[in-house]
């Protein structure tokens, strides 16, 4: 087979109707070969027979999608120097747009995957590893999009859910055996109308890129669950295509399935945000196999140790680090983003351990060229980009650092608020900041209070159920001696440690699951939701089921193992939220004055956020420092300084909100201070009850006024509040 020259751009495999070009950025190589593969494995080798700018390349006429394929490239083989080229061994496509196999599924891991031979590590290893590789597959770009749209919800309307594929799905009676735990089953009505009661507007899918799972978990009869390993790019995970019912998927069906979901989702109103993990690949440290990157150019693809070049900069704790020094690597990373933007038309992007993509030379660095690309991409600028804001090397933790126009994972929000409601002393004053969007992490960079990406808990860590439930991790399933999942994590088991039949305790942790959700759904900011915790989902107290492809990790959705109580009270709360713009400003409060008191009164001017103490008084100095746990917030509805999509004035209504994070019940008198005559009680979890409802309103969703017999409270009386509860009371017009 003779191939033509071909062209140097666009990389990866690209067909056009006619044939595929195929193109591979190589430094180092002195020779790069293409490798076909038929059905039964036969192997057709094709020498790729031009170079541009160190990208090796040539067209293939006739070859057409479902091809599979893979390179080999010969070079230098020097580990000491950083070079470790092979070819012996088959690498996978850097820009493979789908993969036919799993390694550590379909595929057995085997030690011609690797570039020495276990029992004498300086020896290379000259065994063919093509028969334990997975093959990439050249796809059809074509899709009818219908007339697909993006949602494009502006970030204060936005409602995340964060949840994983198979988890998520795999099992829902409603979904056909055969779909569940896919990209479809992500997009069945079942799934839509679930994420459509619950008020969510984009869901934020657990790593899709194709990776890998790890031998050592193999071995151990496990599997990399979440996903965080990734070995390409720019392709969705084979393990989530539908099998249908022969049992059998068509080399490069999941990326029209892919596409399926993300259109279907749309439909009904819903962003697709990715988890993405490009600071580190499958490929591992100065052990790991050679897969892809490593064979094809690892100088420039990874970060090696200066003066000792066999070993890996690690920032990410998995082995390596992506060099995004070098700008074939940055290519690479923003010609990803820019494929699942454009052609997949997914609608942001969630950084795993974002810090390492900023880490330059040593240190994190805001002014790194990785956000300069995006900031000038016209594209990636214009999606949503969420950063975990930390990694593992020294100086990492980066909350609040961040360049404007990136949203974070506010870290800092998740642990003052589970400190807040187990009592911790002293955190109310934090507490308030992280209630009203972090002004301290992001207004001094002209960021605004969605900036902030709250969340209470996420698949890292204890569920909401279990951070109710446990103080300790119980990790025994993880096989790794308890010495995996964060020891310190902030959580209280309201008495008794797991699984208890105290009603005492059940009715306190039911409350305070009630709490945190209420917390998360009213603060200032972008709520995120863990997929799950709506319904009283448990990871039986296991704070780290990166590999727990099981009951553990996956959602039950049955009526007896699940908490349609607290289904029907998380679904309310974000109704509330949708319906008062007060909960979802686009900017910071300032507490500067929205009403002046009447002539002669002897009330103080209303501002537009105000906090009081239990007694009605307004909090001082002292207040603050006393670190008292019961706090009333009065957020003033009228004077939002913002307009809507048509430029009218947003308007709302007033509320109280009322904590009591103490282990006592507390007498609250209700602030006077011309605040209003009648508050009506919207939200009290104690009970789960929550009204929503609005005389006036500016609200996205059509709903009823209040009801006129709703009982009242005025200005000066007093309510007991319920330990560890919270209130939230709703003004009511002097007329009504």
């Amino acid at each position: 087979m003779q191939p033509w020259p071909g062209t140097s751009y666009p990389l990866g495999a690209t067909y056009d109707g006619a044939g595929t070009n195929f193109a591979l950025f190589s430094e180092v190589a002195s020779s790069v070969t293409l490798c076909l593969f038929d059905d039964d494995g036969a192997e057709h080798r094709v020498p790729l027979p031009e170079r541009d700018g160190f990208v090796w390349h040539g067209y293939l006429p006739g070859v057409v999608p479902g091809q599979r394929y893979g390179y080999r490239v010969d070079g230098p083989h020097d580990p000491a120097s950083g070079q470790r080229c092979n070819p012996h061994k088959l690498l996978i496509d850097p820009y493979a747009k789908s993969i036919d196999g799993s390694l550590g599924q379909t595929y057995a891991w085997d030690e011609s995957l690797f570039d020495y031979h276990f029992d004498d590590p300086d020896e290379v290893n000259h065994d063919d590893s093509a028969q334990h590789v997975p093959k990439a597959v050249v796809i059809n770009p074509f899709f009818d999009w219908h007339d697909d749209r993006p949602p494009r919800t502006p970030y204060h309307e936005t409602v995340i859910y964060e949840a994983h594929v198979k988890g998520l799905t795999y099992l829902h009676p409603e979904i056909p055996e055969e779909m569940r735990g896919t990209y479809s089953a992500v997009a069945h009505p079942a799934t839509v109308s679930h994420l459509q009661r619950l008020g969510i507007t984009a869901i934020e899918l657990m790593p899709v890129h194709q990776f890998v799972h790890d031998d050592a978990l193999v071995q151990r009869e496990l599997r990399n669950y979440w996903g965080y390993n990734t070995i390409a790019f720019f392709a969705p995970h084979f393990g989530y295509a539908s099998t249908g019912p022969t049992g059998s998927t068509a080399p490069g069906a999941q990326v029209q399935e892919f596409k399926a979901m993300v259109r279907d989702l749309h439909a009904a109103g819903i962003e697709v945000i990715l988890d993405v993990v490009y600071n580190h690949t499958a490929e591992g440290n100065h052990q790991g196999p050679t897969l892809s990157m490593r064979g094809a150019d690892n100088q420039a693809y990874y970060r090696l140790v200066e003066g000792d070049e066999r070993y890996y900069m690690d920032y990410t704790g998995t082995g390596n680090s992506l060099n995004v020094r070098q700008p074939h690597t940055l290519q690479l990373i923003m010609d990803s983003l820019r494929y699942w933007a454009t052609e997949m038309h997914v609608d942001g992007f969630r950084f795993d351990l974002a810090s390492t993509l900023a880490r330059e030379f040593y240190d994190v660095d805001r002014l790194s060229t990785f956000f300069d690309l995006v900031q000038q991409d016209p594209v990636i600028s214009q999606v949503k980009l969420i950063a975990e804001p930390w990694d593992v090397g020294p100086g990492g933790y980066q909350v609040g650092n961040f360049p404007p126009g990136w949203t974070e994972w506010n870290g800092k929000y998740r642990d003052t608020v589970r400190d807040f409601w187990r009592g911790t002393s002293g955190t109310l004053g934090e507490f308030a900041s992280r209630l009203t969007g972090s002004s301290d992490l992001y207004q001094d960079d002209g960021r605004r209070p969605y900036a902030s990406i709250n969340f209470v808990t996420a698949h890292d860590g204890f569920t909401l159920n279990d951070l109710v439930s446990y103080n300790e991790k119980h990790n025994e399933a993880n096989g790794e001696g308890g010495n995996d999942g964060a020891d310190d994590n902030n959580s209280w088991n309201c008495g008794v440690e797991g699984p208890t039949d105290d009603e005492a305790v059940l009715v306190l942790r039911q409350r305070q699951r009630r709490n945190f959700l209420a917390t998360l759904f009213l603060s200032q900011g972008v709520p995120m939701l863990l997929h799950g915790d709506e319904m009283g989902r448990t990871q039986y107290g296991n704070n780290n089921g990166y590999c727990q492809d099981s009951e553990i990790s996956w959602m039950e959705w049955s009526p007896e193992k699940s908490d349609s109580e607290l289904m029907l009270y998380t679904s309310a709360v974000s109704a509330l939220r949708a319906a008062h713009p007060v909960f979802r400003r686009r900017r910071f409060f300032s507490g500067r004055e929205i009403r002046p008191a009447a002539p002669g009164s002897s009330d103080e001017p209303q501002r537009d956020i105000a906090w009081f103490t239990s007694t009605g008084e307004e909090m001082g100095d002292d207040d603050w420092e006393s670190g008292a746990a019961v706090v009333t917030v009065f957020l003033n509805g009228e004077g939002i300084p913002e307009s809507d999509q048509r430029g009218q004035r947003v308007v709302d209504d007033s509320f109280l909100l009322v904590f009591n994070a103490h282990h006592e019940d507390v007498e609250v008198t209700v602030p006077g201070a011309g605040l209003s005559e009648r508050w009506a009680t919207v939200l009290d979890t104690v009970d789960g009850t929550v009204v929503v409802g609005s005389a006036r309103t500016t609200a996205v969703t059509t709903i009823d006024p209040l009801p006129e017999d709703i009982a009242t409270l005025a200005g000066g009386d007093t309510v007991t509040v319920t330990s560890r509860s919270m209130l939230l009371l709703q003004r009511m017009e002097a007329d009504a």
